[in-house]
């Protein structure tokens, strides 16, 4: 490698005197990328690194991450002292993506590099001792953020080098493998290549031979149900005995969806890649997400938070499913943190200093047992739970969370002869999504790209659900009987809508609307 001036170390006693740098990095809050520009100030005094503007323990450690990936390639920190300002200062840095930019900055203030090398680009990485780039989080909307500032060009580590080129084909993506190889390519001599941006995979078309609900033996009433679900993206919740296969069917949900657009992809993928989830080798998510924490997960887990403050499941699940089995079991407070992102399809954060804005427009689909025991209503099994305790249990879910479900469905245990019976008529996954897409073209052109039934606004549920007077008549009855509210109706409309689009039918009929409130009648679940 071509030293500087002083070969190596950076900058003499005279060299680097009064210099500044300014080096354009980033960093997220929530998934938003925040530009941060990175300032090296090197003067006369006692040999130190300080760096101000609110850096986290991570930005701190950094100092010393640089000095020994800079001792490791001959190089030594100058013998003076160094300011580091990130600014604005008044926003917390966290994250090891700065100790790229405070490199490249102190070899700017002793003169290894000219300062024109770094116009228009912005970097962000995490040093190794040995001098090796490290991959980090959120590369991909570090590099949105990017495309949408104007930047020209952004450095990467070598590991983040697909992810953040699928941000925007416009910007120029370079990945670095280590300070080294960086410094041949900002001083002319060896370029970094370009990298490609790679077209998007067909998120959701794979369905694997388990998952095939090809494969499902009866339960016909809840397949139906699935198909209503992803046809609409509406809410589920499965109610039946240990066995029933409210599980199995849950996890076939996804072998239905209609795959990703671009725009849906790339949110996933940055959520993903905040939160770390990005699966290695992969630039984006190849299908919609599905998530299924466990019960006893925290309300910090499923929300979001934490230090530093992370996605939760609800946005981690964001334009996918997420699964709540045994939903009864799930603590009170972790449910009702579901109730506004069902509804706004956003969650926010609020902390002492800062606020965090996650997306979470999510499908929920639940499962749960009817009673304690499980086998209140069985035919072949003898229930021990009292009224009370079965009250209890249906009451550890709460009316306004009931009310954003828009299908309960019972399923009963699968008879002997159904269970050993042939699959040969079932439909496959891949024909019942067939129509789902269908369906979901139909709301496309009506609603926008991207938007399904359950998105739609009180407004667009009137001017698109017209009913004929026998039709007023049934969901005026039905709503009296049922106790719905305002928001159940409406969602019983949104469903009735899904309905008529599977049927390729412009206008609601009675048996959509009969179809859609049946799926609200379950004994003691209506609302």
């Amino acid at each position: 490698m071509r030293e500087g001036p002083f070969p190596g170390s950076l900058g003499g006693s005279n060299q680097g005197v009064g210099m500044l740098a300014r080096i354009q990095a980033g960093t997220v809050n929530g998934v938003d990328w925040v530009p941060v520009r990175v300032e090296v100030h090197l003067t006369p005094g006692l040999p130190s690194i300080s760096v101000v503007g609110l850096p986290q323990s991570a930005v701190r450690e950094g100092k010393d991450r640089v000095r020994a990936a800079l001792t490791s390639i001959g190089l030594q920190l100058p013998a003076q002292r160094v300011t580091v300002n990130l600014a604005p200062a008044d926003i917390r840095k966290e994250g090891s993506g700065f100790d790229l930019p405070l490199a490249i900055g102190l070899l700017i203030c002793s003169r290894h590099l000219d300062p024109k090398a770094t116009r228009g680009v912005a970097m962000v990485g995490e040093l190794g001792l040995d001098g090796g780039i490290r991959p980090i989080r959120g590369a991909l909307a570090i590099a949105r953020g990017c495309g949408q500032e104007g930047i020209e060009s952004l450095i990467v580590p070598e590991a983040n080098g697909p992810e953040a080129a699928m941000a925007d084909p416009d910007l120029d993506v370079r990945a670095a493998p280590s300070i080294s190889r960086l410094l041949a390519h900002l001083r002319g001599e060896a370029p970094l290549p370009r990298v490609p941006s790679g077209a998007l995979p067909g998120s959701g078309t794979c369905i694997s031979e388990s998952e095939d609900l090809v494969h499902v033996r009866g339960q016909e009433a809840a397949k139906r149900a699935l198909e209503v679900v992803a046809a609409g993206g509406h809410n589920l919740l499965l109610i039946g005995p240990p066995g029933a296969g409210k599980t199995m069917l849950a996890r076939r949900l996804p072998g239905i969806l209609p795959p990703m657009n671009r725009s849906e992809a790339l949110e996933a993928t940055t959520i993903h890649s905040v939160a770390g989830l990005l699966p290695e080798g992969e630039a984006v998510l190849n299908g919609r997400p599905f998530r299924a924490p466990h019960h006893t997960i925290s309300r910090a887990g499923m929300a979001g938070g934490g230090t530093p403050v992370r996605p939760g499941e609800i946005s981690l699940a964001h334009r996918g499913i997420l699964f709540l089995d045994e939903l009864a079991e799930y603590s009170r407070s972790v449910l009702e943190t579901l109730r506004q992102p069902l509804e706004s399809g956003w969650i926010s954060l609020v902390r002492a200093r800062e606020r965090y804005r996650f997306p979470a427009r999510f499908t929920l689909v639940a499962a749960m047992n009817p009673c304690p025991c499980g086998h209140l209503g069985s035919e072949s099994r003898t229930c021990v739970c009292d009224p009370g305790q079965v009250a209890r249990y249906r009451h550890r879910i709460s009316g306004p969370l009931r009310d954003r479900i828009d299908l309960t469905l019972e399923v009963p245990p699968i008879p002997f002869a159904e269970l050993r019976g042939s699959t040969e008529r079932n439909p496959s996954s891949r024909e019942i999504r067939d129509r789902v897409l269908e369906a979901r073209k139909r709301q496309w052109k009506r609603l926008g790209a991207g938007r399904a039934n359950a998105t739609m606004t009180t407004v667009e549920v009137d001017s698109t659900s017209h009913l004929d007077r026998e039709g007023e008549r049934l969901l005026k009855n039905a709503s009296e009987k049922l106790e719905l509210s305002a928001r159940g109706i409406h969602r019983v409309l949104k469903v009735a809508r899904t309905i008529a689009d599977l049927d390729e039918a412009d206008t609601l009929a009675r048996p959509h609307l009969a179809e859609a409130l049946q799926y609200r009648a379950v004994s003691g679940w209506s609302r």
